[in-house]
């Protein structure tokens, strides 16, 4: 978190963003602009991301999300109702720029939430600029995706380059860790968030390590750390190995400090882990905890489900989308000059677009305790 960007009362952001559809730059209307005579039939957007594989929970999340706001906008706009299209990518940036052909081809779709992770962003970047398709992501941080010329590409999160210097500064300032041991899955994601770290702790780091996305033996590694006399450990990755990761290093004796970003703040990490192995974790975000109003909306839509990583984020990226809609931004072009100019509270934060970066960036530190991720604190 810089300092100089300041959070406005989550409460008050929530009831704001809650209050049907969030207002756009232009109107608080919740009737589409000309609605009945010019509103297309068939409108869509699309969600693309991870539904299913080993990374699906971050992207159910964020989709799932989307579908609170889709609600939101549907009962305030019977006249101009709108659909979602979900594109499983699996997390797979191969499998994401197919879809992405899909989604350019189909001309009602006239907005993207997502893509999810950093990886598919940046295969997919060029293709969405090049058929001037808008996307806004709720969760894709890689730094570099933003200097790629792209007028398309959105994100309402702050970057790795916003959180790796508050994880460092967490590190030193209330781990007060001396040695530091620093982990990366080899990902674009992971290895850039690690690197930040590793940048931000300086001669702290004590040794370092990579390992690889859906490996499941750790030996080598909790070797190293174990003989390195590190008393903290800081994984750039996913929860799925980071889950492993940790019960691996605590069955053979590890007693310091395990910390890892986003990507691991997913129940998935304890269940991989197990509660005893988690307990005492620090995993952070640049997402807001749920408010008790978005969570209670989020459940009724969802099956019951509770909100997760990234859950309300998913729904702040959907609505910029459909606030423009009911607006009577009706076409791929007007959508994204309605997106380029946004400027609005959302649930999360307010939601200004700098050459696609979101103005406020809060990075959050969520512990894990009693076998649970517990509610997140701003790191300051």
């Amino acid at each position: 978190m810089h300092t100089k960007h300041t959070l406005r009362t989550l409460a008050v952001v929530a009831a704001a963003g809650l209050a049907l559809t969030a207002c756009g730059t232009t109107s608080s209307s919740s009737t589409a602009s000309g609605s009945g005579s010019s509103c297309p039939s068939g409108l869509k957007i699309a969600f693309l991301g991870a539904q299913t594989g080993d990374y699906a929970n971050l992207g159910i999340n964020i989709s799932n999300g989307a579908n609170v706001a889709l609600d939101d906008y549907n009962k305030a706009n019977p006249d101009c109702k709108v659909t979602m299209q979900k594109f499983d990518s699996q997390g797979d940036p191969n499998q994401a720029t197919k879809l992405a052909t899909q989604i350019i081809q189909d001309k009602s779709i006239i907005g993207v939430v997502g893509p999810a992770f950093s990886g598919e962003s940046g295969a997919t970047g060029d293709a969405f600029n090049g058929a001037g398709l808008v996307t806004v992501s709720a969760s894709a941080t890689d730094p570099a995706l933003t200097t790629h010329g792209w007028t398309t590409f959105h994100r309402v999160v702050a970057t790795d380059a916003d959180q790796a210097p508050q994880d460092a500064k967490y590190i030193k300032d209330t781990l007060g860790a001396k040695k530091v041991f620093v982990i990366d899955d080899s990902s674009e994601y992971g290895k850039g968030l690690a690197d930040g770290v590793k940048k931000g702790l300086g001669n702290l780091v004590t040794s370092t390590d990579e390992v690889q996305q859906k490996q499941t033996d750790f030996s080598a590694t909790v070797t190293k750390v174990t003989s390195s006399g590190a008393d903290a450990v800081f994984y750039g990755g996913y929860y799925a190995e980071a889950g492993l990761l940790v019960k691996q290093l605590r069955a053979n004796g590890y007693k310091g400090a395990f910390m890892s970003g986003d990507g691991s703040l997913d129940p998935g990490f304890i269940q991989a882990a197990g509660a005893a192995a988690a307990n005492g974790s620090i995993l952070t975000c640049p997402c807001a905890p749920s408010s008790a109003d978005f969570t209670s909306k989020y459940k009724a839509d969802n099956n019951g489900a509770e909100p997760g990583t990234y859950s309300a984020e998913g729904y702040d990226a959907a609505n910029v989308l459909l606030s423009g809609i009911a607006e009577g931004k009706y076409t791929r072009a007007d959508l994204l000059d309605w997106v380029n100019s946004y400027d609005a509270d959302g649930l999360t934060k307010h939601i200004k677009f700098n050459n696609g970066e979101v103005s406020t960036v809060v990075i959050y530190a969520y512990k894990v305790g009693g076998g649970k991720i517990q509610p997140g604190q701003p790191i300051k």
